[in-house]
């Protein structure tokens, strides 16, 4: 049953996978949102969000903290903290962490049709953010990806920025 819900990002349920961002989860453990998604994604420099995709819904976005790329109907921008993006129905996208330390951004989207499409992309693709072959059935997107496992671990929030004198991120790939 879907109940008001209350939840601090230092207390939300944190997932990591090696491949692709860290998700604080701020549904309940027992069930989704039947109309809407939310969650904050923390990417580090050069890592995506998930695979290059569009939805048959809106989504909208706010990056809270750090920088990111967006790759935008096929195009590279650069997002700072505090940016927002509406992502109308049918538009194809994917988030990859730049900057010198960890992106968070807040992630919202309808439920109302759970589809997707996951089409070839060379920008993406240079952050292993694109499929090979294009398809509609996520468990074929991320195939390769499901082979390894998320794991739980405490939230990482509040993000810090990069230690002073901490090695660099490596090299963004160039566009």
């Amino acid at each position: 049953m879907d109940e008001p819900l209350i939840v601090n990002l230092a207390d939300a349920r944190a997932f990591a996978h090696p491949r692709r961002a860290t998700v604080l989860q701020l549904e309940p453990e027992d069930g989704l949102w039947p109309d809407t998604g939310v969650n904050v994604q923390i990417m580090q420099p050069g890592e995506p969000n998930c695979r290059y995709h569009s939805e048959p819904v809106q989504e909208d976005f706010l990056v809270l903290h750090g920088e990111c790329i967006v790759i935008l109907a096929g195009e590279e921008r650069r997002l700072r903290q505090w940016d927002f993006l509406h992502c109308p129905a049918g538009t194809e996208h994917v988030f990859v962490g730049a900057g010198d330390g960890p992106c968070a951004v807040l992630m919202i989207g309808s439920r109302r049709v759970d589809a997707a499409h996951y089409p070839l992309n060379e920008l993406a693709a240079r952050y292993d953010a694109s499929v090979t072959e294009p398809t509609d059935r996520p468990a074929d997107a991320y195939a390769d990806w499901r082979r390894e496992p998320w794991r739980e671990l405490p939230s990482p929030w509040p993000l810090r920025a990069r230690p002073s004198g901490a090695p660099p991120p490596p090299d963004l790939p160039k566009t």
